[in-house]
């Protein structure tokens, strides 16, 4: 029988990391927007018994604490004080979601010697140009549409309106038919968008191109207008030895969506990759 050791809480730069589980091995778990930690609650369930999970709601996410704009740079430094803490010495595995994806990605293009393994969830190669090549002109107008709405949205909560800024960010995610709570939901995590599209926080233009050097699998949802990766780096990731892709009939949240097959196919990929044995 395996034995789960209580949930700890560490405070890192002030924001508040829980790890819970059992295992030689760690997960770190990234959400993005518009959620918080407790996106990964049945995740951490399924994987508990045989892995540590250590999660955390991104800096700025967090309603009760002030609007904290974080830069790539600035966010990679966060991650590798948590990983200090909670993995001293040992790399783990990046599970990551929407733009927990852009940063684990940079994390890890930045730090090779801390990451293990990367699952990447609905988010793959977003700043390259085979995906703005293989994006219709809808599609690239739809991208448009919503993400410079909230981006918008940040910089009118930040200097002219906290109420209309959140207004703005709750209405969007209805429109976009996002499962987070709207009371959890506020103009404060919207600043990867305005980092994407205003320059904000030093902007994304000095990302490093998708191309982890680890193991990765690849899971996205194929219910939605359009693809967050392009054909290419899908053919690519599906061609290495060491990875894997796979499609879900689900939208952009499969880990809400179609949790049990999303988990199950999360832990049968990271037992067959690691060294920790599935129990009988």
């Amino acid at each position: 029988m395996t034995i789960v050791t209580p949930a700890q809480t560490y405070d890192i730069d002030g924001v508040s990391v829980r790890v819970e589980g059992s295992g030689r091995h760690t997960v770190l778990m990234l959400h993005g927007w518009p959620d918080t930690l407790h996106l990964w609650d049945g995740t951490v369930a399924a994987l508990e018994d045989q892995f540590r999970c250590v999660r955390l709601t991104l800096p700025g996410f967090d309603l009760t604490q002030a609007a904290r704009p974080t830069s790539l740079a600035h966010m990679s430094a966060l991650l590798c004080q948590v990983l200090d803490r909670v993995s001293p010495g040992q790399a783990v595995t990046l599970l990551l979601h929407d733009w927990g994806c852009a940063f684990g990605y940079e994390f890890a293009a930045r730090y090779p010697d801390r990451v293990a393994r990367i699952v990447a969830v609905d988010i793959g190669d977003y700043n390259s140009k085979a995906l703005q090549r293989a994006l219709s002109p809808t599609a690239k107008s739809q991208v448009w549409a919503y993400q410079v709405w909230l981006a918008l949205a940040w910089m009118l909560g930040r200097h002219l309106s906290q109420r209309l800024g959140s207004g703005m960010t709750r209405w969007m995610a209805r429109a976009l038919r996002c499962p987070a709570p709207a009371a959890q939901i506020g103009w404060q995590m919207n600043y990867p968008y305005a980092m994407r599209w205003f320059g904000l926080a030093g902007g994304l233009q000095q990302a490093a191109a998708i191309q982890p050097g680890c193991p990765l699998l690849y899971l996205y949802g194929q219910c939605k207008p359009f693809m967050f990766h392009s054909p290419t780096w899908l053919a690519q990731v599906a061609s290495r030895p060491d990875s894997a892709v796979r499609g879900f009939k689900a939208g952009h949240w499969l880990m809400l969506d179609q949790p049990a097959e999303f988990h199950a196919c999360v832990r049968r990929w990271l037992l067959a990759s690691s060294t920790i044995e599935s129990p009988p």
